[in-house]
């Protein structure tokens, strides 16, 4: 009878646990959707006002004519054009070669100390502040290669910011690659560059391409290296060449906040606007991507 009386007294002891668990989960739980309600209303509060702001400046006036200093003629005409060139230069300096690096360390290069010092150095350049990047690029390109406050020194220095990112995203897409394949390849005679493009580039290309949208989507909206290389905040021509001087959305928006006036903080919220559908056009365009190509391979 004692070991009966034990055993229901354990059950009993577990059973009040498992209830006293399940209290704490619950309350857990509406703590966590509590916290996330705040931050999604927040945010859209934040966006409402961004709208109601910005809305009645989004026509075609505005993105077909240039800044001005009477805030009912400003246009983002110059800063969507310097963006978009420097952009297609970010994109051409940094994307190839990031994934290029990612082929070579994750298929061709030996596994010693030298390898494993460049993976480390490529994880913690990814952590690096942007402005450090922004006074590299003014020393490298801006002085030492006398490309001067151009769309090409700005090009070049935010592909130099997204290009570890680039880099991590396309090793980490090669290593998902089952090894089978791999040895399938090589069983039938095919080299290792011919394994790599006909069977793993392929497969690895949804994260390949989510990880290059994703970092080019930051490059999107960065501003600080930008300042440094010497971006201009106020332009009324189009760039001409890769040398012309140019101007970004990021910085033609603080541009406009720092004004007194408060008829540009509308102007500063139709550009935000413009921005953020840019921003969330190329996430969406990621995850696009990275289904339809999981479904083809």
């Amino acid at each position: 009878m004692s070991d009966l009386s034990d055993t229901a007294n354990k059950v009993a002891t577990i059973r009040a646990m498992i209830v006293r668990h399940k209290r704490w989960d619950v309350i857990f739980s509406m703590i966590g959707l509590a916290a996330m309600l705040l931050g999604v209303i927040t945010l859209l509060a934040l966006f409402l006002d961004l709208v109601l702001d910005g809305y009645g400046r989004l026509n075609y006036e505005f993105f077909t004519s240039f800044p001005s200093r009477h805030a009912g003629q400003a246009g983002i005409l110059s800063a969507w054009v310097g963006t978009t060139l420097v952009m297609l230069v970010t994109a051409l300096a940094g994307v190839p070669l990031g994934v290029a690096a990612g082929v070579y360390l994750e298929e061709y290069a030996p596994r010693n100390w030298m390898t494993d010092l460049i993976e480390i150095n490529v994880t913690n350049l990814a952590g690096v502040p942007s402005i450090v990047y922004g006074l590299l690029a003014l020393g490298l390109f801006v002085y030492q290669f006398d490309l001067g406050q151009s769309i090409l020194a700005a090009g070049l220095t935010l592909g130099l910011l997204v290009l570890p990112v680039v880099i991590i995203s396309s090793r980490e897409a090669i290593r998902a690659v089952p090894q089978s394949l791999r040895r399938a390849g090589l069983a039938l005679g095919a080299t290792r560059w011919q394994t790599i493009r006909a069977h793993v580039l392929p497969n690895a290309l949804p994260g390949i391409l989510t990880g290059t949208i994703l970092a080019m989507a930051r490059a999107f909206g960065e501003t600080a290296p930008l300042v440094v290389v010497g971006a201009s905040t106020f332009i009324t021509a189009d760039p001409t060449g890769p040398f012309s001087k140019f101007t970004v959305l990021p910085i033609q928006i603080y541009q406009w906040t720092a004004r007194p006036q408060p008829e540009f903080r509308n102007i500063a919220a139709a550009a935000i606007l413009v921005l953020l559908v840019l921003l969330l056009t190329l996430n969406a365009a990621a995850i696009v991507l990275r289904n339809r190509f999981k479904r083809t391979y």
